[in-house]
């Protein structure tokens, strides 16, 4: 079953589906916003309704590494597990466009997971998609080119937006690549030159 085969399944639960929204705090938020920062207290699991969410790791430079999106029907499994655990957050979670997302509080949590069996698969199979988009990063730092690694960003950015027109500057990639701009600058125009 894929994620998107629970999300329906999820979202199909009307009682669920309504203690969600009676127990959760909806918040807007514009492209760019930042929407949780590293070493923050994690006191409720996000979850998107529209919109996107992008999630990096920072390192002690302020450089950043794309980890995976969080799109809409999705959660955050790192802010489960912190939650769950009371830890501080090990991630930077920021608007990749406008995103409206209700914030379930971790009390609720257990209180789902006694009475909707579904609410489980769903954090079950976020966490195996989550696992999965992992390893594709480690995969992807490990053994693929920064050529391959670029292209592979602008196929999921694509596929996020929605859109054969992508908007951003040559620092976005740089930064969720690990990379400097110089490198994604001279790649994208080889790239172009290339076809």
């Amino acid at each position: 079953m894929e994620l998107s085969d629970n999300i329906t399944k999820f979202q199909s639960s009307p009682g669920l589906k309504e203690k969600l929204w009676e127990h959760s705090i909806k918040k807007d938020f514009i492209r760019g916003d930042i929407i949780l920062n590293e070493n923050a207290n994690i006191r409720a699991i996000p979850i998107v309704t529209k919109g996107s969410i992008r999630v990096m790791r920072t390192d002690e430079e302020d450089k950043e590494i794309l980890l995976y999106y969080i799109k809409a029907g999705e959660s955050c499994i790192m802010s489960f597990l912190g939650c769950m655990h009371h830890e501080t957050s090990k991630v930077k979670a920021v608007a990749e466009e406008d995103t409206e997302v209700l914030f379930l509080p971790m009390e609720k949590v257990t209180l789902f997971i006694k009475e909707y069996p579904e609410w489980l698969d769903y954090i079950f199979l976020l966490y195996h998609q989550r696992f999965e988009e992992l390893l594709d990063v480690v995969n992807s730092i490990a053994f693929k080119r920064m050529d391959e690694r670029l292209l592979n960003f602008l196929r999921k950015k694509q596929e996020l937006m929605q859109s054969d027109t992508l908007q951003f500057t040559h620092e976005q990639p740089a930064g969720e690549l690990g990379t400097s701009r110089t490198v994604v600058s001279r790649l994208l125009k080889q790239m172009e030159a290339e076809g």
